[in-house]
């Protein structure tokens, strides 16, 4: 396949619910604009406190339009949440690690990062399930189809210096494209970037990459 020249870097957390609607329209864009699309899994609290910024759960009016913006925006996407601000406040940290590990196990196809991503937004933002102990992130590994085995490896793969320092380095790598919050999305065009923030740029998106914007469901996919 011939490179088109055209590459979009997601950089997301699961703590982010505006991060799973964007995760969710890229995917779906992936076969349909002519782009290469890299899943760089961040953390948030690391870019909130790298940028200087606060989070947004702090100020009452923000956090209460989040829950009725979200709620609005869930079924727009076609990505079903409830009770959105239930579990604002858990951090993400370990399962951002478990979700590096996937991605140093899974190098060439990205495919396993997508699914494990997936199934750990849903259980935060859909059922509202424990997202940090290990047998929380076993369930997750083996819904993504690893074997109990393989999540026994990715599992202490992400407790690894390793994983902890390509965590830090994805987000620095974020901070230096002046990332203040995630969802956060690189465009690269022949080497000439952009940078969109949130969930409800893609109509500009589109523009910049030369592809046409059909709406969040271009193939009448759902989640």
């Amino acid at each position: 396949m011939i490179s088109s020249g055209k590459v979009i870097k997601l950089f997301y957390d699961i703590s982010s619910p505006y991060s799973w609607l964007a995760f969710e329209v890229l995917c779906r864009y992936k076969n349909v604009w002519n782009m290469e699309l890299k899943l760089k899994p961040a953390y948030l609290a690391g870019v909130i406190d790298g940028s200087g910024n606060q989070p947004p759960g702090l100020n009452t009016n923000k956090l209460m339009y989040m829950t009725s913006d979200l709620m609005l925006l869930s079924q727009y996407f076609g990505v079903p949440m409830y009770q959105t601000s239930k579990l604002s406040k858990k951090d993400s940290v370990i399962p951002m690690r478990f979700v590096t590990a996937v991605a140093e196990k899974d190098k060439d196809g990205g495919d396993l990062v997508e699914k494990v991503s997936r199934e750990l937004w849903k259980r935060m933002w859909r059922t509202h399930q424990d997202i940090v102990q290990p047998a929380s992130l076993t369930e997750v590994g083996i819904k993504a189809g690893f074997s109990a085995i393989e999540v026994e490896d990715i599992l202490t793969l992400a407790k690894s210096q390793q994983i902890k320092d390509k965590l830090r380095s994805i987000t620095n790598e974020a901070l230096e494209y002046k990332c203040f919050g995630l969802p956060f999305i690189v465009c690269q065009v022949d080497g000439k970037a952009k940078v969109f923030f949130g969930s409800d740029r893609f109509e500009l998106m589109a523009y910049f990459l030369g592809e046409k914007w059909l709406g969040p469901h271009p193939t009448k996919s759902t989640v």
